[in-house]
């Protein structure tokens, strides 16, 4: 296994990057390499006294500034770190890239020096979120503001398959973001949505208010990139306000540090359950190999902590998944596609045909006289005796009196 990591990415490149690639190196067993000014890279190692035995390192003179344009890594910053290392990556040279550099700017290279899978429209940015249930993934949390009904689905159908694959969740339940649970509700990308997921292969729970989300109300929580991008710093800051709140609370005084001591394994499973480093980084979701965006603040054990979920990603063969059922949506709206054709050309068919012309219908008087006129006179009752007479019965002709 051969993980990219981009060495000047990030508010504590390269030195906590550099920790971090150290560590899953002796953890993990796997290759790293990391990108970046090799001068530097040495430096630092030996300022900070970190081993740079088990890591490759490869030249990158440029460091790909967080202010500038996305676009700019393609020509501008052609030789930084980020767009060398998304290089490596689509020449086979490694597994999967790293990052903790600029959002933007590594979904350009995931979407034009990678490239996307095929059929996939946008490129999505997924994130794992603790709920009261476990976690949820959250697709797309800001990659595309503005997206198409057909882009929510497809982030559905490969957050299902990263839950399934990395999270271990069988049959992941997908949400559509609304502003209530009512199937007619939300704009007209909602509305579209909706139909588009329920007629599709996935688990579609239908739509989820943002107050039922973190109580578990879906395993998969698609919205447009705005929309989930709102949710996810929401959420962040809210764990971060409510952290300190608690802990402001169990350091006022003595007695409240008393009782502190009595819940602090609890309070420490809550804060390692919202830290973010426990769960690594954002899977670039749509990508042809595997892409993870770093948190732009990580340090070396958020850094570590990406670099197992990459592992993951390739051991659980994430894009192969994807890919099987990418191919498993396309042949089902080609089949319902195929239904429709059909379904058109028979309409067009019967509207060719010549109108049916009804039989005309005999008057009452006619089909009486039809039954006897064609039989001798003598012989008509014994024909009506026939057509009224029950199995066994014995015929009788009437005859003539004698006067």
């Amino acid at each position: 296994m051969r993980i990219i990591v981009d060495a000047f990415g990030g508010d504590h490149a390269p030195v906590e990057i550099l920790k971090g690639c150290a560590a899953a190196a002796d953890e993990y067993h796997a290759e790293i390499i990391v990108v970046g000014d090799k001068e530097k890279i040495k430096a630092a190692a030996k300022e900070n006294k970190i081993s740079l035995k088990k890591l490759e390192i490869v030249q990158a003179a440029q460091v790909m500034p967080v202010e500038a344009e996305p676009t700019e890594l393609l020509k501008k910053y052609a030789g930084s770190s980020m767009a060398i290392g998304c290089g490596l990556l689509s020449e086979g040279k490694g597994d999967a890239f790293v990052s903790a550099g600029s959002t933007g700017a590594l979904v350009v290279g995931a979407s034009l020096i990678v490239k996307r899978l095929k059929g996939i429209k946008r490129v999505a940015i997924g994130t794992v979120i603790p709920s009261a249930t476990g976690c949820y993934f959250l697709a797309d949390a800001g990659a595309n503001a503005e997206c198409r009904p057909e882009m929510l689905v497809q982030f559905a159908m490969m957050g299902s398959a990263y839950m399934k694959g990395v999270m271990g969740i069988e049959n992941p339940r997908v949400g559509l973001v609304n502003i209530g649970a009512e199937e007619g509700k939300g704009t007209p990308l909602q509305q579209e949505a909706y139909r588009l997921l329920k007629a599709s292969h996935l688990n579609f729970a239908g739509n989820v208010e943002p107050r039922d989300i973190p109580y578990g109300a879906a395993d998969v929580v698609v919205a447009d990139g705005f929309t989930g991008n709102v949710i996810l710093k929401l959420t962040e800051g809210l764990g971060s306000y409510l952290g300190k709140e608690i802990k402001g609370m169990f350091t006022k005084n003595l007695g409240t540090k008393v009782g502190a001591a009595f819940v602090y394994s609890g309070i420490k499973s809550f804060q390692a359950k919202m830290d973010y480093k426990e769960y690594g980084g954002a899977p670039l979701l749509g990508a042809s190999k595997v892409v993870i965006k770093a948190h732009g603040s990580s340090d070396a054990k958020a850094i570590q902590s990406a670099i197992r979920q990459a592992i993951r990603c390739c051991e659980q063969n994430l894009i192969g998944m994807m890919r099987d059922s990418l191919e498993r949506m396309q042949e089902r709206e080609q089949l319902q596609k195929d239904k429709r054709e059909l379904k058109e050309e028979l309409e067009q068919l019967k509207q060719q045909l010549p109108p049916e012309t009804p039989a005309p219908e005999q008057p009452e008087q006619a089909r009486d006289a039809v039954g006897t006129a064609e039989l001798p006179e003598a012989l008509a009752p014994e024909q009506e005796a026939a057509k009224e007479q029950k199995p066994g019965d014995v015929i009788r002709a009437e005859t003539p009196q004698e006067e």
